[in-house]
């Protein structure tokens, strides 16, 4: 049934089960065909809408995705960034969403991004955890796992890909191209080191290897080269990934099919170009009737597309406002995802009208660490320190000296740490000095150091706020324990709410708007919104609405009317004794109470904007005095927070 035109519902997700990793290794290998791998629920979305699709509006599509798409190598649906936010944002299940979509697709392979010793986090997690996770995404139907380091440090890889062989899934092991190996000025990442990158990750057991090209940088020629010699110096599938942002990348892939490439990672065309993948649509049709012919169907994908561009018009308000190919990627070497979500980040703290000095500042910050690949979470990393350094004023020239008296995000502590891993030619050692205040940077393996996870405690913990300790349960707490307990007390507070319309979820009801919500099988509820009453006292409002034609009236807590004036005072920098605040966000976290001793550089409390969190720090040893702040409370940035006596 493998052969060309496989019926509905085998395909090769068949082949991997039924014969195994090698086979559908060897399957590639053989194929005329360029085959293709659909991004469009997991990289094209992240890109392009904050990450913020909906399983709901996965599903509709998914018997369709099975019958067009038959013939791809992959979809890849899962992993990134796409496991918190499902949380965090959009109050659903990852495993679910991966369940869900196995059901109605059985017959194409799923593809996970999975960032090495980070899993589908941003900090270095146990090994044990790392394990745990790989066998049960599975068990749940991950089938193929990319697993890249984001400093291309393949002591970063490893766990990850024993564990994936362990489990008999595709291991596509990852290099992450950055700078331009055309240029030879550029004289880092050049051929011979991705060449010997691939090589080694070949020796250690990859089925597949994926040139990750995160920021769009590949451009066609290089493409050409780099394919290529790859071919002729391995003898494993190459799988070509990269983001149009520069408008080059639909040539690059031409190119590279040219060259051999077996695979390429593309986006339905509502859902393609700009940050995202380059379009399916204009790849297939390009190579229809010559030797590379996809065979997938236009006819056919313009289906799909036209279902993901209404889908697409509910999530405008997460749109970046990109409108046009833009070849100043190749100076900011910003991957995709990260361009949309940085100006939101940066919007968010107040600084949006810096958006472009803080863009010229992540080219800046890239130079001053020696030149690094950036990729989740290093390339966050960059951006975080970038916003740091446009927020304080600071220079390369003056960042060391001012440093001293400055608390440093998080992730650039734990970069100069050594928690992401070793960079190919080291830190700056002035820089590091200031960042780590005393501390002594790691240079082996983090997850060498970490404890392993006591999986029935914290079976235990999960059991505090939830009944169902389940492992999906288990394993999602322990890569994010707030993100998960909030996300199940806001279900045990608001219900099972994956089955509301999107644009009610995204946007509440207009009034007078009548809306139907299925809230399980056979049973719908009919709820016409009518309008809002008074403000009162205890700061709540009435609702009012019609359920299944009864009038009802129910008072719920509003947000707005608690934001009354609060005076901010700001903490003096000069004076140790006084604890402010260096960026402004959420308190995420406090540590401490008044009559605590405290040492000099101990972590106070941990303040989060954006996923960017920052550690508050004692600047001198001493007795807690006054603690202003209180968890989930905002701060400005500059604001007194705790005072030390």
């Amino acid at each position: 049934p493998y052969e060309n035109t496989p019926p509905k519902c085998t395909g090769l997700k068949q082949l991997l089960d039924e014969k195994g990793p090698e086979a559908v290794r060897d399957w590639v290998l053989n194929q005329k065909k360029l085959l293709i791998t659909d991004t469009t629920m997991r990289d094209a979305h992240q890109s392009l809408l904050s990450t913020r699709v909906r399983t709901r509006d996965m599903l509709k599509c998914a018997e369709g995705t099975a019958e067009i798409l038959n013939d791809c190598f992959s979809l890849e649906m899962w992993g990134g960034a796409t496991f918190d936010v499902a949380y965090r944002f959009l109050h659903e299940s990852p495993w679910e969403r991966l369940r869900l979509l196995r059901e109605k697709i059985p017959n194409i392979p799923f593809q996970m991004l999975f960032r090495g010793a980070n899993a589908v986090g941003y900090t270095n997690y146990p090994d044990n955890l790392i394990r745990a996770f790989v066998k049960e995404a599975a068990k749940s139907g991950i089938d193929v796992f990319r697993i890249f380091d984001s400093l291309n440090w393949i002591p970063g890889m490893e766990i990850a890909m024993d564990e994936v062989l362990n489990q008999g899934k595709l291991c596509e092991a990852t290099i992450c191209y950055t700078g331009d190996i055309l240029d030879p000025k550029r004289d880092k990442y050049t051929l011979e080191y991705y060449v010997n990158m691939a090589k080694e990750l070949e020796k250690r057991g990859a089925h597949l290897l994926c040139i990750k090209d995160m920021s769009g940088l590949l451009k066609p020629y290089a493409a050409k080269k780099l394919v290529s010699t790859l071919k002729q110096e391995i003898g494993i599938p190459v799988h070509l990934h990269t983001h149009d942002t520069s408008g080059n990348q639909v040539a690059a892939y031409l190119m590279a099919a040219e060259a051999g490439v077996d695979i390429v990672d593309c986006a339905i065309d509502s859902m393609s170009s700009m940050t995202s993948q380059p379009s399916m649509n204009a790849v297939v049709t390009a190579l229809q009737g010559q030797e590379r012919d996809t065979g997938l169907n236009p006819d056919k994908l313009q289906a799909l597309s036209d279902y993901w561009a209404d889908v697409r018009l509910r999530y405008a308000k997460f749109e970046a406002g990109i409108k046009n190919p833009s070849t100043d990627i190749y100076r900011y070497e910003m991957p995709g995802g990260q361009y949309t979500n940085l100006k939101s980040q940066v919007e968010s703290i107040g600084l949006g009208h810096q958006f472009e000095a803080v863009k010229e500042m992540y080219t800046t910050v890239n130079h001053m660490l020696g030149d690094i690949v950036k990729v989740t979470p290093s390339s966050k990393m960059v951006g975080d320190l970038a916003i740091f350094m446009v927020q304080n004023d600071l220079t390369p020239e003056n960042i060391v000296e001012r440093g001293e008296a400055l608390t440093f995000p998080d992730s650039v502590v734990s970069y100069f740490k050594g928690m992401m891993g070793q960079p190919a030619w080291g830190f700056p050692e002035d820089l590091q000095r200031v960042v780590l205040k005393g501390e002594e940077p790691i240079t082996c393996r983090p997850g060498e150091l970490l404890p392993p996870v006591d999986f029935e405690k914290a079976r235990e913990e999960v059991r505090k706020f939830y009944d169902d300790a389940s492992d999906h349960n288990v394993l999602s707490w322990c890569l994010y324990p707030k993100v998960v307990e909030d996300f199940y007390r806001h279900r045990q507070e608001y219900g099972y709410i994956m089955r509301m319309g999107s644009h009610v979820f995204f946007n509440g009801m207009a009034l007078g708007e009548t809306n139907k919500i299925n809230i399980e099988d056979g049973k719908t509820l009919v709820i016409k919104y009518l309008g809002l009453g008074d403000l009162n006292e205890d700061g709540t409002r009435n609702v009012q609405f019609e359920l299944n034609g009864m009038r009802r009236e129910v008072a719920v807590p509003d947000k707005s009317a608690t934001a009354q004036v609060r005076k901010v005072n700001l903490a003096d920098p000069s004076d140790k004794s006084q604890v402010g605040a260096s960026i402004p966000g959420m308190v995420s976290k406090v540590n401490v109470k008044p009559g605590d001793t405290v040492e000099a550089n101990q972590v106070l409390a941990v303040i989060e904007a954006m996923k960017m969190e920052t550690s508050v720090v004692a600047r001198m040893k001493g007795t807690v005095d006054q603690v202003l702040i209180k968890e989930g409370g905002a701060v400005k940035a500059g604001e007194l927070l705790i005072t030390i006596k």
